[in-house]
């Protein structure tokens, strides 16, 4: 009861709070707007693909949309490492409600190519790794560190929560208006974040912190010059490998193991967004828990709620199980976030964040194309059986690591007499 009234005051402390009262509910209603372009993005590319080839360039224009986030984190580093989080977020909502938008007018108009809507699509995504980076480096920046797991919670659960809503809003719209014009909602809720976005103070990482300036260190150096935060990557980097290919098993699964119809497969999304909504919410009530053992937990369970999947070809256990998965593993962005934000320093944390988005971005999509490979050699069960046992094998062998780690520390503090030293914090991992 006293940890439940602790969340309610965290959640009223951001929700009072002057500047992320704004802010807050322009990354909701961009977080909207992004859910609902999941559907509207491919069938637009159906729709205007030449039909022998709307498989190709269906692929490709999913592709567009995420996957140059990581391009743009490299390349633009110099440009954008400089600049303050709250210019960063408005800097990305911008591009995207501007590229987004020529998407949206051209398709209207039908005037729209598959070649120039993928060029589209992967331009509006360019600084996406930065505007992330720059959202969760605006909650560390703002907030005391008691109540920045919530204020993370709050940002994973808007996301979460787009991934149920946002895909039914857009189906309706896009049967009365077409895909164009929900392209054009979400081009119209990035701008509405830039906005709000704009609305909050600039402030320099280094002022805010209360250190005196530093020079501007690369978030790779950052990155590699502490171990802890190179483990929580790499742990990170193969959890998301471990599940892409369960988005390629599950659909396979369902239409041919199952004899499915499109409508299951998405029962089965459906139940797992409701659960990872509210775990993403629930991600507060944690926040006075040690973060490793809470990141091994999130590992393993999730490893356990695939195995209904994997072990059996009933319905109910397996919508059972990905509800769980969803539940378990709502909390992991806001608890892993936390662990960066508080073992980098201010003036770094937002290149060091784009880093980490540059990094663990492209795991899922490398899993799954590995996925479609396993797949096909021996069958969908067993793939998503073999990503379950794996993922139980990754956490168990974090834990492992944990404890290996504590038992160093704690060889250490004998050693040298200093016996106060001797219990080892589970952060202190790698």
């Amino acid at each position: 009861m006293n940890e439940l009234r602790s969340w309610v005051g965290s959640v009223s402390r951001l929700l009072s709070h002057p500047e992320l009262r704004w802010f807050l509910p322009g990354a909701l209603v961009s977080a909207l707007g992004d859910g609902m372009s999941m559907v509207a993005v491919a069938w637009l590319a159906v729709q205007i693909a030449p039909p022998d080839q709307a498989g190709v360039w269906t692929g490709l224009a999913v592709a567009a949309y995420a996957l140059p986030a990581p391009i743009g984190a490299a390349v633009l580093a110099r440009l954008m490492r400089r600049l303050p989080a709250s210019r960063l977020v408005a800097a990305d909502a911008s591009v995207r409600a501007l590229s987004l938008g020529a998407v949206a007018a051209l398709a209207v108009a039908g005037l729209l190519g598959p070649v120039g809507y993928v060029a589209l699509l992967a331009t509006s995504s360019l600084l996406h790794a930065w505007g992330n980076a720059g959202a969760y480096t605006l909650v560390a920046e703002l907030l005391p560190d008691e109540d920045r797991i919530t204020g993370n919670a709050l940002l994973s659960t808007f996301s979460q929560a787009a991934f149920v809503v946002g895909p039914a809003l857009a189906g309706g719209l896009t049967a009365l208006t077409g895909p164009g014009w929900v392209i054009g909602v979400d081009a119209a809720s990035f701008a509405v974040l830039a906005a709000v976005s704009r609305k909050v103070p600039a402030r320099p990482a280094a002022a805010v912190a209360g250190t005196s300036a530093t020079p501007a260190t690369g978030g790779w150096r950052t990155i590699l010059d502490r171990p802890r935060l190179l483990g929580l990557i790499a742990v990170t980097c193969a959890f998301f490998f471990l599940y892409g290919p369960v988005e390629v098993a599950l659909p396979v699964h369902v239409a041919h193991d199952l004899q499915g119809s499109p409508g299951l497969l998405g029962l089965y999304w459906s139940v797992f967004g409701i659960g990872a909504t509210v775990g993403a919410l629930g991600a507060a009530l944690l926040r006075h828990r040690a973060p490793w053992p809470v990141v091994v937990s999130i590992i393993v369970g999730w490893g356990a709620a695939l195995l209904p999947l994997g072990l059996t070809d009933a319905v109910a256990p397996g919508l059972v199980g990905l509800a769980a998965g969803g539940l378990i593993y709502g909390p992991f962005t806001a608890i892993s976030t936390a662990l960066f934000q508080r073992e980098t320093p201010p003036q770094a944390l937002s290149r060091v964040l784009a880093a980490r988005t540059a990094l663990t971005t492209p795991a899922t999509g490398l899993g799954t194309l590995v996925g479609g490979p396993v797949v096909a050699a021996v069958g969908a069960r067993p793939t998503l059986l073999a990503s379950a046992l794996l993922t139980i094998a990754l956490g168990g062998s974090v834990a492992a690591a944990l404890r290996l780690s504590a038992l160093r520390t704690r060889f250490r503090g004998r050693v040298r007499g200093g016996h106060g030293c001797a219990a080892a914090r589970p952060e202190e991992m790698l």
